[in-house]
């Protein structure tokens, strides 16, 4: 039962964390090393849960995101936005399988996660406060060359803790992207790479994984989804009306408690 109860909470904090610039994927590492969470073998909970957050964003966005499948080969603007997302996409998927085993390494640190939370709210605030003047303000108007640069971005944050969704807001951002336009980009970039990511992962430790293992990912993948409905109705309007200085300094504040109780052990 203690184990469920974890599992379900790991869901929520999933949900709640994974389109917010605050890491999903470092809260999951760090609350699971304190709660001595003994999930599936080689993080697969962690990321497997993950496809609840994005099933969200898919209910939240299933208008938009069918509409552009079905008009991507009559329509230029579905045909753009559907190639802007594979195109972002690209990058991760290619430094994820060349680097699959030193990230796996990397997700073993809550030390390094807790470090990653101060840098990246240091970077956010600082980003912050550049003069951007934004050029592009919706995923159907970026080039190529735009949709690449932000999939490199999106790259870095497979060190741990730095934040998918802060990673890729953040370098649109800085590319000339508005806030709402990066933000959305972000929750549909998410989708191809958190679905690549579970793939790869599964096929990993496939024989590792039990009928128990099922279970405890089925719990966390319906919380994660719960979860990120709210976040992702959200999301939007506080990106936009708040900008990302308050998840900057929740990110110092906790990762610097999180690095101080690390380091007390």
């Amino acid at each position: 039962m203690e184990t469920i109860l974890q599992a379900l909470l790991l869901g929520v904090v999933e949900g709640l964390t994974e389109f917010l610039p605050v890491s999903s994927t470092g809260h999951l590492i760090l609350l699971g090393d304190l709660l001595g969470f003994q999930g599936p073998p080689g993080k697969t909970f962690e990321i497997v849960i993950q496809l609840g957050a994005i099933l969200a964003v898919c209910v939240v966005y299933w208008r938009r995101l069918t509409g552009a499948a079905v008009g991507m080969f009559t329509n230029d603007r579905d045909m753009v936005f559907v190639r802007n997302i594979l195109i972002g996409f690209l990058p991760a998927m290619v430094v994820g399988v060349l680097a699959y085993k030193h990230i796996r390494a990397l997700l073993d640190s809550p030390i390094v996660v807790a470090v990653a939370l101060v840098a990246g709210g240091v970077v956010i605030l600082v980003l912050e406060r550049l003069n951007k003047h934004p050029r592009f303000h919706a995923v159907e108007d970026f080039p190529v060359a735009l949709s690449v640069k932000i999939g490199l971005f999106q790259c870095i944050a497979m060190i741990p803790g730095v934040s998918r969704s802060g990673a890729t807001i953040m370098g649109a951002l800085l590319v000339g992207v508005d806030r709402k336009a990066a933000a959305e980009f972000s929750f549909f970039l998410a989708i191809p790479t958190m679905l690549g990511a579970t793939v790869y992962s599964v096929y990993k430790n496939w024989a590792d994984l039990s009928f128990d293992n099922v279970g405890l990912i089925a719990i966390g993948f319906a919380a994660a989804f719960v979860s990120a409905l709210l976040v992702v109705r959200t999301a939007i309007a506080l990106i936009v009306r708040h900008g990302f200085t308050p998840f900057a300094w929740y990110r110092i504040v906790f990762g610097g408690v999180m690095l101080a109780l690390l380091l007390s052990r």
